[in-house]
């Protein structure tokens, strides 16, 4: 018996500990200490939330900067999408995020890079085929990336330049005040938030979302 309730006070001591004491902890540090990261990294567009940090988003209007290839609507289906072929399948199979993970040799990755150069291209007509960054055309391995290369953002400078009329010196500006280098000067490559960088644009000429 005394053995039975000993092992009933060491599981009530570890519930309260693990279960109760130390989540309670470390969710008031991470408030108190790390409020923004803890609560997703939201950014904000005249006090109103446009989106996460650290989520990609999919910009297609030519008066901003384009990300990476992304599974940012991972998530997103319509009605549509549930309705069943004649096969029995549907668009829709979960929440899922990440790249396709297709080998350099898949014909469907090969078509899939074609497209998106050649829609590119239409997009920037004084930009070559072979000067579009790798990153461009490629996703990350969540296929969540929110951020490019600087060299990404410059050569998109002239196209947003022209559909907005703001100066090319002024979006180099707004590129280069948006590019963070390497974590701690070791880890990773510059990189240039798109959302941030857009909210900019976004200010300048004046737009409300």
């Amino acid at each position: 018996m005394k053995t039975f309730l000993r092992a009933i006070i060491i599981s009530l001591v570890f519930i309260i500990l693990c279960g109760l004491i130390y989540p309670l902890g470390m969710t008031g540090i991470s408030q108190l200490f790390f409020n923004k990261q803890a609560n997703g990294s939201i950014a904000k567009y005249n006090g109103k939330p446009v989106g996460s940090e650290l989520l990609g988003q999919a910009f297609t209007d030519m008066r901003f900067f384009h990300g990476r290839v992304s599974a940012n609507n991972y998530n997103t289906y319509t009605k549509a999408d549930k309705i069943p072929d004649k096969n029995g399948k549907t668009a829709y199979d979960g929440v899922s995020s990440g790249s396709a993970n297709l080998a350099p040799s898949n014909p469907d990755l090969a078509e899939r890079v074609e497209n998106d150069m050649d829609a590119f291209l239409k997009l920037h007509p004084g930009v070559k085929k072979d000067e579009i960054p790798t990153d461009l055309l490629t996703s990350s391995g969540s296929g969540l990336d929110p951020d490019i290369s600087p060299e990404a953002a410059k050569i998109q400078i002239p196209a947003i330049s022209q559909a907005t009329g703001i100066s090319l010196v002024q979006l180099e500006k707004i590129v280069v005040h948006n590019t963070k280098g390497r974590t701690l000067g070791i880890f990773g490559e510059p990189r240039v938030n798109v959302l941030e960088t857009n909210m900019e644009i976004a200010k300048l000429l004046n737009i409300t979302f």
